[in-house]
């Protein structure tokens, strides 16, 4: 009987565990869904709305809770009573409201629902929080809700900015809450610090699981210190809204804990996410991702920035006529070279583009989010003085400059065409500068970009075909001239010494007119009828 009495325990035990797991699947279709505080909850919402939640047992410890409900891209509401008001109600992907429990109150009634006419996938979670806790958003005069803990999140192809409401200090059941503006001193909301994180999704991945996934992480303050990447510190006095470096098709979710120095106690807002696509409309879409290859070097890059700040064109007329302004500075470059061969001139512009990489890839590191280089004179100055150092360095050993640049560059560009169909960041190395050339605001926007399994990849196979490029030049140019006469120059000894050996075979070809004189008058027998052999004479009558 001992041993029975014991197995029992075990399975007990045992379904406590999964009791106590961190995900529950369930179907608002049941008219009610119950929640638990601290466990994540899936469900189905349809319409019409509203569907009823409720949280049972509230402990007398909770001062107040967060609630918050996340979809991948379809918008769903919750608020506080059935009839939608614009201050009692919350509408997004990321929604979430602050309740503030009364004494004694050991119940909590809330209500959900979605105005799409198809299903909605949806986690949601409740996050309790004591009177020692600052309240997120309990400070908000921009938005509608009186209390909002919720990020707002607004995207173009440049940059993504993020806006959140000052939080207020904790208070205690049946208090009123502390003023907001009464004063600036240590024992206010001003002595709050805010640090916003940044995380990011496995790359090439726009699947609902996986998001709903990863937002699990992203949700309570240690899970958030614990996997996202701090980007910022703020105080009360700074302005709460922070730009980052928009990423088209890759997921990042942003969060902010809120710091009381004080009492040392935190809290976080609900987290937001976006793919700086759309996964609905067709421009900018998700499911066919633009892509953007920089122009043919020096023509097309200069060029698409003065057709997209001059002109409001469409994007794929701006790569056509950057194609086309690419193709003739190109052609212009080997015109130059072919007739005069101008060393110099050559060679300052295949300097000049392994400067602008080697630039870019400076300001692509840690370096590029300094608070000095938001200022666009202090940025442009330090790139440009970067890029125009390298044609400097090696203007006394050209041909080192030539080898080294097409090395790197070449691989880039195999990056770049990487980048078209498999995932990277490294991409980003030259379009963040080129985003800041065309975007006025963008200098206030952070650049991180997430750095995973594709890109180490990606990156060994760059430095692998730069460094194994770059010795093969080096070894085949051995014993050679450093750089052989321009075209022209060899034309024309070759067209002197045709004109001056009769014993040449070329001597004797005809004249460029008459050969194809005889190659027109060769194809116009082709479509000439074959004449009968021998000789008719007529009949007379």
């Amino acid at each position: 009987m001992g041993l029975l009495q014991l197995l029992v325990v075990a399975v007990l035990a045992s379904e406590r565990r999964v009791a106590g797991a961190a995900e529950v699947f369930g179907n608002s279709n049941e008219g009610l869904i119950e929640f638990s505080v601290g466990k994540f909850r899936y469900f189905e919402l349809n319409r019409p709305f509203p569907e009823e939640a409720v949280l049972h047992d509230i402990s007398s410890n909770m001062t107040f809770l967060i609630f918050q409900i996340h979809s991948q891209y379809q918008n769903t509401t919750v608020s506080f009573s059935p009839t939608l008001l614009p201050n009692a109600s919350e509408t997004g992907t990321a929604s979430g409201l602050v309740f503030i429990l009364r004494p004694e109150q050991s119940t909590y009634t809330w209500y959900l629902g979605t105005s799409g006419i198809e299903p909605v996938q949806n986690m949601a979670i409740l996050l309790s929080y004591s009177e020692r806790d600052p309240i997120p958003g309990g400070c908000n005069l921009e938005f509608d809700l009186d209390i909002d803990p919720n990020i707002y999140l607004e995207y173009n192809f440049f940059e993504t900015t993020i806006k959140f409401a000052p939080a207020n200090l904790g208070y205690a059941r049946g208090v009123d809450p502390p003023p907001c503006d009464a004063g600036m001193d240590q024992d206010s909301r001003w002595r709050l610090q805010y640090d916003v994180y940044q995380y990011f999704l496995p790359e090439n991945d726009l699947t609902e699981e996986l998001l709903l996934k990863h937002l699990q992480r992203m949700i309570s303050v240690p899970q958030v210190k614990a996997n996202a990447l701090k980007v910022v510190t703020l105080t009360a006095n700074d302005k709460t809204s922070i730009s980052f470096s928009s990423l088209l098709g890759q997921g990042v979710i942003y969060n902010v804990i809120v710091w009381d120095p004080f009492l040392n106690t935190s809290a976080a807002y609900v987290p937001a996410h976006t793919y700086a696509c759309s996964f609905e409309a067709g421009e900018g879409s998700c499911a066919s991702l633009e892509l953007f290859f920089i122009g043919f070097i020096i023509m097309a890059f200069f060029f698409y920035i003065l057709i997209t700040r001059l002109t409001p064109i469409k994007y794929d007329v701006h790569l056509i006529l950057t194609a086309v302004a690419g193709s003739v500075g190109g052609m212009f470059l080997v015109a130059v070279w072919w007739r005069f061969g101008v060393l110099s001139i050559c060679m300052l512009c295949v300097g000049l583009v392994l400067g602008f990489l080697i630039s870019s890839v400076t300001f692509f590191t840690p370096l590029g989010n300094l608070k000095i280089f938001h200022d666009d004179g202090v940025f442009w100055v330090t790139f440009s003085c970067i890029a125009i150092l390298i044609p400097v360095v090696f203007m006394g050993c050209l041909r080192i400059l030539n080898i080294l640049t097409c090395g790197v560059i070449g691989s880039y560009s195999v990056v770049l065409a990487v980048g078209s169909y498999l995932s990277t960041s490294l991409s980003y190395i030259t379009l963040n500068v080129l985003k800041r050339a065309l975007n006025k605001d963008f200098h206030r926007a952070f650049t991180n970009v997430p750095f995973q399994t594709n890109d180490f990849i990606i990156l060994a196979v760059w430095g692998m075909l730069a460094v194994s490029g770059i010795t093969l030049q080096i070894r085949r140019e051995r014993g050679r001239p450093f750089f052989p006469p321009h075209p022209y120059k060899l034309w024309k000894q070759e067209r002197e010494r045709r004109v001056t050996n009769i014993l040449d075979p070329s001597y004797h070809i005809p004249p460029l007119r008459e050969r194809l004189y005889g190659r027109l008058t060769q194809f116009k027998e082709l479509f000439q009828k074959e004449q009968p052999a021998g000789e008719r004479t007529p009949l007379l009558l």
